[in-house]
């Protein structure tokens, strides 16, 4: 751990090795709102490093069995999970989510991300067929892609990031990764552990920086054939444009506008804290004024109670709980997607109506229903255009199953079967006998 000032100075991971940069910028403590770490503002310099580094550690990792894989993975798991509280107070600093959310959530995800692709690699089948009439048999073999590239966000940091790497390395592929800027510490630790992991040199490398250059450095780099990108729409509208000259796969996942539906047979003493608790998850204040400027009533929260703070966090990112009513369904706060504790609650009167209401933006991530009626339930899940429906409870996953969102919410979905299919080629090989 290198410091400068006090300061948590980051270097990139390439080769199996961290290497310094030439620049940096500044990451910033939310809970302060002063800089406590310098990260390396990576460009193409360094995600050309990184993709050569990736490219000859290939042919080897590629060539080790699933099995072999897949007891590193589970060694790295064992490695985090040792030092599980160290990442969640870094992610909880870093970040600035909760202390209690990090350990129980984004860390343990994260360590689970990689005992689940150490196993479903192991569990996967292809395909055969015969052709009797003219002596042939038809199997289809799963081969990896090559180097990937992998871009995750500021909001669930390793817990995404892992869901990433994860499935890349198991299924033989090795990984060029670029954590937000914003929130690159748990990424770096995980770093250092790789090597006692058993995880050769190259297959991954961690590149720090922004989206503008070492982001957009490893989009365009020809020898990185498949993008895994976490973000906004914006962003992936310009990744699409820039990995189309490559014909490159994507998988996207992007923004969400998540409602949550509550009819008058639902439980409220499980549907209120859980929605609470989804509602005000992630840490956005123009949004609440241009509510109340298209006539929306604040009932609590930002301009409307005092947020009293300690010295030291005078200076931070703190905003209050904000319940918002009255808000049409035009409004910003409606229509756009706010990384904020910011909640907006309408009134509806029938199935249609709300169904209609909800499906009228254009995100589709994810959706609540809460109702003891089991019709209703299945009815409103299959009609909202959501890639994801919970009913009766909330970020419940078995990450067996697809996960993904319709219209600008995304492309392709994420899971075992479907991670393995997009980290992995396939092919038909035809025996003549």
């Amino acid at each position: 751990m290198a410091h400068s000032k006090a300061l948590l100075v980051l270097e990139n991971f390439i080769g199996g090795k961290f290497v310094p940069c030439s620049s940096y910028i500044d990451s910033y403590n939310p809970s302060t709102g002063d800089v406590y770490c310098r990260v390396p503002d990576s460009g193409k310099e360094e995600v050309e490093l990184a993709v050569k580094a990736a490219k000859a550690a290939f042919p080897m990792w590629s060539s080790k069995s699933p099995l072999e894989r897949s007891q590193i993975l589970n060694k790295l798991a064992d490695l985090i999970e040792h030092d599980l509280e160290e990442f969640a107070q870094a992610e909880s600093k870093d970040q600035g989510k909760t202390i209690t959310f990090a350990r129980t959530i984004d860390i343990p995800r994260a360590v689970y991300n990689f005992r689940f692709f150490a196993s479903s690699v192991l569990h996967h089948t292809t395909e055969c067929s015969e052709m009797t009439t003219v002596g042939c048999v038809h199997y289809t073999l799963r081969t990896p892609v090559g180097v990937a590239g992998l871009i995750s966000p500021w909001n669930l940091p390793l817990y995404l990031l892992t869901w990433k790497i994860a499935p890349a390395i198991a299924c033989g592929n090795t990984v060029v990764a670029k954590p937000s800027e914003m929130t690159s510490v748990t990424a770096w630790m995980m770093c250092k552990l790789l090597e006692k992991a058993g995880i050769p040199p190259g297959v991954v490398n961690v590149v720090f920086g922004t989206g503008s250059k070492a982001g957009e450095a490893l989009v365009c780099h020809p020898d990185v054939p498949v993008i895994s990108f976490t973000g906004s729409t914006l962003t992936a509208q310009r990744i699409t444009e820039k990995s189309a000259p490559h014909c490159k796969r994507l998988s996207l996942e992007l923004g969400g506008k998540n409602p949550a539906i509550v009819f008058d047979d639902a439980d409220l003493t499980q549907c209120i804290p859980t929605t609470v608790r989804s509602s005000f998850a992630n840490q956005v204040k123009n949004y609440v004024k241009k509510a109340q400027a298209e006539g929306a009533r604040v009932l609590c929260g930002e301009g409307v109670d005092s947020l009293v703070l300690l010295a030291d966090n005078r200076k931070g990112y703190f905003m209050l709980p904000t319940v918002i009513a009255e808000v049409k369904d035009e409004s910003k706060c409606m229509q756009e997607e706010i990384f904020g504790p910011v909640t907006c609650v309408v009134a509806f009167d029938t199935e249609e109506e709300v169904i209609e209401r909800a499906n009228c933006v254009k995100y589709g991530l994810a959706a609540t229903v809460w109702s003891s009626n089991v019709g209703r339930v299945h009815r409103v899940a299959r009609k909202l255009q959501s890639g994801l429906v919970w009913t009766n409870c909330w970020l419940v996953r078995d990450l067996n199953l697809p996960f993904g969102g319709m219209k600008a919410s995304g492309i392709g979905r994420e899971g075992a079967k479907d991670s393995y299919e997009f980290f992995t080629e396939v092919k038909t090989i035809t025996i003549k006998h």
